[in-house]
């Protein structure tokens, strides 16, 4: 049986509404077709397939520790954004590049 947190990330994956949540795990099913089309049957209205993605999540997390640490992140930025906190990755920057970032700006902002 997965952990609950896998049930919730399969339903997240089933509403295809997690966009970054949903590429992670498409690329790393990409070479298993089963697994694939686990991925792609998953709705929330047949609770059977959410618990079939589920529990490949489970066993592929199991398998590759580094993928569930990855898919258990990328889930907690979906909670956040979900819950209309702001988040920012900023990966590998350029030497000598900016990063700028704001919210809830009121007036004007001159750079």
């Amino acid at each position: 049986m997965p952990e609950p947190i896998l049930t919730a990330v399969a339903t997240a994956l089933a509403t295809k509404a997690a966009t970054g949540l949903y590429d992670l795990v498409k690329r790393k099913f990409s070479g298993n077709s089963k697994a694939t089309a686990e991925l792609e049957a998953a709705t929330p209205d047949n609770p059977a397939t959410v618990t079939a993605l589920a529990e490949r999540l489970d066993e592929v997390s199991r398998q590759d520790p580094e993928f569930g640490t990855a898919l258990r992140t990328e889930f907690e930025v979906h909670q956040e954004a979900r819950s209309g906190g702001v988040t920012n990755h900023v990966g590998t920057v350029a030497e000598g590049a900016k990063v700028v970032q704001l919210r809830d700006v009121q007036g004007n902002i001159s750079l």
